[in-house]
């Protein structure tokens, strides 16, 4: 083990401290699980495996029982354990270091800098598996948060401390909306968890889809598909610690994550090799009860607001698979990427008739709602008409909303498509929808009917 270990004890938390030295011993090695005896300490507790050979450290995290034996899974390589090494209990807590300091850095799915600009300064510590704010003590949303994007400020508005989830396939834009999201929204501060990511496109997201200005109020926090389960899935409780830092000096917090389906991966991985029975394609029961741990944690509190942004990549375009169904069923609304729309090069290639923003009711005004419905309903019948209208088998004067369809359509997708490095302020958003919505009424009745 190399470098400075994010979970050594601190001197601050000196009760946290395993009181007495507790060890065990290394017994056996299957897959990814390390076994050992005379071990008894709880689920989560971190310990060190030293080698008997060469001395080389390895931290491993608890994660089962077996027959009397204490299952380990390494936070790191494990090449070099051997049978008989010893293993001792460093913690039975996980924290990582928070502070203002934090913004504009780039950390490991551990919580340490990886971005070569020194270590972090002024900070405290916080928990990472931490308690969601109870029910009863979360504000009620209320307020709306722009996001930049015409599509979603204009037609599925978000309110601060809402969830939502990016719903699309493989290719299809995911990370170039995150990266427009972190540059056009309103919240103060971004916390980026960028969890089982090629490593190729992790500079390519910082310095390309973020870029300098998003980065500045930004924390992101990388765990890459190379790396152990464990890291992969503890990024994600430690991007959302960060998020609750900054969510406590009152501030509103854009949480991005990306993607939901990779820590369930990485939750399988594990899962599956502590021993859990599969179920629904693989995925063991742990899978389904993990996922409201982190994603419950966004959301508004006595104190601030994390608005949660979760991407699923969808396996095969299929929206009712089952992360993807766990994830709608928990977030408050989602947005669905289409890949018709990505193909034709409509970015960002929102469908706006196959997502859905929960809360919107509760954040916008009644002209912006029924802005939005009349723009949702031009939508919905020229889809209804599209496959006639293509083939040339629709006679003009044969529906009057189609025809008033087909004759808003270009302005209606013109207001929908967007830049990637273009952000339109919520004024501005509003102008241009409530100037679309007035253009398709004429004294109560469509331009055809007049």
């Amino acid at each position: 083990m190399t470098g400075k270990s994010l979970f050594a004890p601190e001197v601050e938390f000196l009760d946290e401290i395993v009181p007495q030295r507790v060890t065990g011993e290394v017994v056996q090695i299957i897959g990814l699980v390390i076994e050992c005896i005379g071990l008894s300490v709880p689920v989560g507790s971190m310990c060190v495996i030293a080698s008997v050979q060469n001395g080389a450290r390895t931290e491993a995290e608890v994660v089962g029982f077996r027959d009397n034996r204490t299952l380990l899974m390494p936070l790191g390589e494990m090449m070099g354990i051997g049978l008989h090494d010893r293993v001792t209990c460093v913690t039975r807590h996980q924290r990582v270091r928070v502070g203002p300091s934090l913004l504009g850095r780039v950390l490991s799915g551990r919580g340490m800098p990886i971005d070569s600009k020194g270590e972090i300064r002024d900070f405290t510590f916080r928990h990472i598996y931490s308690a969601a704010p109870e029910p009863l003590r979360r504000r009620r949303i209320a307020e709306p948060l722009a996001t930049g994007i015409r599509a979603i400020d204009g037609l599925l508005t978000c309110g601060k401390g809402q969830r939502m989830g990016i719903f699309s396939g493989s290719g299809v834009g995911k990370s170039i909306a995150l990266g427009m999201i972190a540059r056009g929204t309103s919240a103060r501060v971004n916390v980026i968890a960028l969890i089982g990511e090629r490593g190729r496109e992790v500079r390519e997201f910082i310095e390309k889809d973020l870029g300098e200005e998003g980065l500045k109020r930004s924390v992101v926090v990388v765990s890459t598909s190379n790396e152990p389960a464990l890291v992969r899935v503890k990024g994600v409780f430690v991007a959302t610690a960060i998020a609750e830092y900054f969510r406590d000096q009152g501030m509103d917090v854009m949480f991005m994550m990306d993607s939901v389906t990779r820590v369930a991966m990485a939750l399988r991985e594990i899962g599956l090799s502590a021993g859990e029975p599969p179920t629904t394609k693989g995925y063991p029961p742990s899978v389904f009860s993990t996922l409201p741990k982190f994603l419950e944690r966004s959301g508004q509190s006595d104190r601030g607001s994390i608005t949660g942004f979760y991407t699923v990549l969808v396996e095969a375009d299929d929206m009712n698979e089952p992360i993807a169904d766990a994830v709608r069923s928990i977030v408050d609304g989602h947005v669905w990427l289409s890949r018709k729309l990505a193909t034709r090069g409509h970015y960002p290639s929102v469908d706006v008739l196959d997502s859905v923003s929960r809360l919107m009711v509760d954040v916008v005004t009644p002209e912006h709602r029924s802005a939005a419905q009349k723009i949702i309903r031009l939508l919905a019948v020229y889809r209804d008409a599209e496959d006639l209208i293509n083939i040339g088998a629709y006679v003009k004067g044969s529906n009057p909303e189609v025809d008033l369809a087909i004759q808003h359509m270009p302005r209606i997708v013109a207001f929908l498509k967007q830049g990637i490095s273009e952000h339109t302020l919520p004024d501005e958003t509003m102008s241009q929808l409530m100037q679309l919505a007035s253009s398709t009424e004429g004294n109560g009745k469509s331009e055809i009917e007049q």
